[in-house]
C-alpha cells in the first residue's frame, strides 16, 4: 500500500515529493534499489503517458480491456 501511495504522490503531485516519502517506502520493507526501480517505473509511464496524450495517439483496438 505505501508504493502504491507514493505512486499517485508522485504521479498527482510530484512537487511535493520529499524524503518523508522515501522513509515511508524503507518502514515498508523496501531497499533503495527496489525504491529506485519503482520510481524509474512509474515515471516513465507519467512521462510515456504524457506524451501519447499530448499527441493524441488513440488506444490500440486490438487490445481487449481488462476484465474482458
Amino acid at each position: 500500500m505505501a508504493l502504491c501511495t507514493y505512486a499517485e504522490k508522485l504521479t498527482l503531485n510530484p512537487r511535493e515529493m520529499t524524503a518523508a516519502d522515501i522513509e515511508i517506502l524503507r518502514a515498508a520493507g523496501l531497499d533503495d534499489r527496489a525504491i529506485h526501480d519503482a520510481t524509474q517505473v512509474i515515471a516513465y509511464f507519467n512521462y510515456i503517458n504524457r506524451i501519447a496524450d499530448a499527441l493524441g495517439v488513440e488506444p490500440e483496438t486490438f487490445i481487449p480491456p481488462w476484465g474482458e
